[in-house]
């Protein structure tokens, strides 16, 4: 997810253990009578918890990010054709419309926000998309940063190379219906949080459940979406 990187240009980001069994992937074995599919990672219940198996019926998506601190706001718009992998980033300046597959300079720097926020709006989805490029770990029971309820802890840490924010951790909690609760970012996997905030008053749209609201310990700071439209068959 990669993400970070440009938002803490704008804010501070967000955004033991029993280890990852390498062999726990989802696999499908066949036999000569009958077809044998592995029971899910735990990354892959959280995905499909958040409705993941919809995912491959949207055709474009569209979205605001908005962060307010104090009497600060500030909002990115965007719309995704997930087929064509096209983007198109509208702000009060100017609208740009890019590739994500053919990205010159300016295409990269503004992509580094979409990836930010589309991690922030997707982020169990990308448990799926980034399997190969991370590690993780499963805790039966931690203190949630926020709420201080005792949940379920999934631990990924992104490798070392390549995307906006190598290295970096996430941590999310959540309970028995794999529903991400709250969240904590470490930036280059440090021990200490560097935010987190709740996942709440979620949407469900064209099967997808995607949680609105991102709040943290800062009573003046608050993430959100709005404007969510699918095009989905």
């Amino acid at each position: 997810m990669r993400t970070a990187k440009l938002f803490l240009a704008i804010i501070l980001l967000a955004l033991s253990t029993a280890c990852k069994n390498k062999s726990e992937k989802t696999t499908t074995e066949k036999t000569e009578e009958t077809e044998v599919i592995a029971t899910p990672t735990i990354p892959e219940k959280i995905a499909y918890a958040h409705g993941f198996e919809n995912w491959k019926n949207v055709k474009n998506i569209a979205f605001t990010f908005n962060v307010d601190r104090g009497e600060n706001h500030y909002q990115r718009h965007w719309i995704w054709n997930t087929k064509n992998n096209t983007v198109t980033h509208i702000n009060a300046e100017d609208t740009l419309t890019y590739n994500r597959s053919k990205m010159d300079s300016l295409a990269y720097k503004t992509n580094g926000g979409f990836v930010n926020d589309k991690f922030w709006l997707l982020a169990p989805y990308n448990l799926v998309w980034d399997a190969a490029n991370y590690d993780y770990t499963i805790k039966e029971q931690d203190t949630a940063p926020i709420s201080k309820k005792l949940m379920k802890k999934l631990t990924i840490v992104y490798g070392s190379e390549g995307g906006y924010t190598p290295g970096d951790a996430y941590d999310f909690y959540f309970e028995d219906d794999y529903l991400i609760k709250e969240w904590t970012f470490r930036k280059a996997n440090t021990k200490e949080p560097s935010m987190s905030t709740t996942w709440e008053n979620y949407l469900d749209i064209a099967g997808l459940k995607i949680a609105q609201d991102h709040k943290g310990t800062d009573k003046d700071f608050k993430l959100y979406f709005d404007g969510i439209t699918i095009d989905a068959n």
